[in-house]
């Protein structure tokens, strides 16, 4: 078995130099950061280290199977003797190689392959645990990696500084609830996120925090349910409501409400998947005029249906996201995977059913608190 090791800037770089010198079949036994050079512990650049190996006969056996194969000549055992003197363990050491060789590279391909010191290894896990993309993960953990690198961290003190990240990135996008900047507010998203009572939470918020008029407006038709849910909850604020059918409706609707200091807006859910519904949200409400437009989404939805989930609604100018259901789960990463990336802030994050106390407005600090303090009751 011959092993070797080899120290490159990035991970590319080093998988180029073992093929070169080892070929496709090495593997890679460890990999690791390290930092070299430097001036007095200063200045030292972030490599890569990874120790490969290969097994010399088993290689030469593998490149003599498929020089033969290319000449055009039948791969068969009597053709070829000398290839089945290998014993099956040989065999299996050579299944195990090219598994191996096969992990290393889709990974690697796919950027995820973190090689961090253990205790930041640590926290990167959790974070992917969190349902945090691995990518994402991984861009974090290397930031605080770079700067305290020198550094004899736990994994406590790392966790807390991957907060603060988090806590830098969301507060440079810009959370927080309504600001009253806009008069009208619509919520829409998918069916079934909990947009009604949310809109029920915000409204008795305003009044009774804020002080503020509010009128409520609905365009959800298609479920009576839906209907008669905010009707109650109109009645139970005491707060005037009206249905719309049609763009028409609806601006007969806003002049009523035209002196109100708010007016939240309810949508129908219907499917997000049917490219149709977006184009007929336009046809009902008004959603580039004088309004700011929040996307409701559940944090019990898979982290990959949240990406489509907004990226069908991206057509749509979004002001803020709303996350509902954190009670019902206990990952929350899936959050920082739709702001980050789309330069989104969070509105809001709903807790339960209750109105109007299971809401609160978002700050970056509280949504880091929840992604990674976390993982520490997971």
């Amino acid at each position: 078995m011959k092993v070797k090791k080899y120290i490159a800037p990035t991970m590319p770089e080093a998988m180029s130099k073992i093929r070169k010198e080892l070929g496709n079949d090495a593997v890679i036994l460890n990999s690791k950061v390290i930092h070299t050079g430097g001036f007095l512990g200063l200045f030292k650049k972030r490599n890569i280290e990874i120790i490969a190996a290969i097994d010399p006969d088993l290689a030469q056996n593998n490149a003599t199977n498929e020089l033969k194969r290319d000449e055009g000549l039948p791969f068969s055992k009597s053709a070829f003797p000398e290839t089945n003197q290998a014993s099956d363990n040989q065999q299996l050491v050579l299944d195990e190689v090219r598994s191996l060789r096969k992990w290393v590279e889709k990974n690697n391909a796919s950027q995820q392959i973190s090689a961090f010191p253990q205790v930041y290894e640590e926290v990167y896990t959790l974070l992917v645990e969190q349902d945090v993309d691995e990518s994402l993960a991984q861009e974090l953990v290397s930031r605080v990696e770079q700067q305290f690198h020198d550094e004899d961290m736990t994994v406590d003190q790392v966790k807390q500084l991957i907060q603060v990240e988090i806590k830098t990135e969301l507060e440079h996008i810009g959370c927080g609830g309504v600001t009253y900047d806009k008069q009208f507010i619509h919520l829409v998203g998918p069916t079934g996120v909990g947009k009604t009572t949310t809109i029920a939470k915000i409204a008795a918020n305003c009044m009774l925090q804020d002080k503020k008029n509010v009128a409520l407006i609905t365009t959800d038709t298609y479920r009576i349910a839906a209907i008669e849910q905010l009707k109650t909850y109109s009645k139970i604020l005491d707060v005037p409501i009206e249905i719309v059918y049609t763009l028409d409706d609806y601006k007969k609707a806003k002049e009523k409400f035209k002196n109100y200091d708010l007016v939240l807006v309810d949508t129908a859910g219907r499917n997000f998947r049917d490219p149709k519904y977006v184009k007929e949200l336009g046809e009902v409400i008004d959603l580039k005029h004088d309004i700011d437009t929040y996307l409701v989404l559940s944090l019990t939805t898979k982290s990959s249906d949240l990406v489509s989930i907004y990226q069908q609604f991206n057509t749509i100018p979004l002001k803020r996201i709303i996350f509902t259901k954190t009670d019902e789960t206990a990952s929350y990463g899936s959050m920082l995977n739709i702001t980050i990336p789309n330069n989104v802030g969070i509105a809001y994050i709903t807790t339960g059913q209750d109105v109007p106390d299971d809401i609160f407005e978002v700050t970056g600090e509280k949504v880091g608190h929840l992604v990674v303090g976390a993982t520490e009751n997971a």
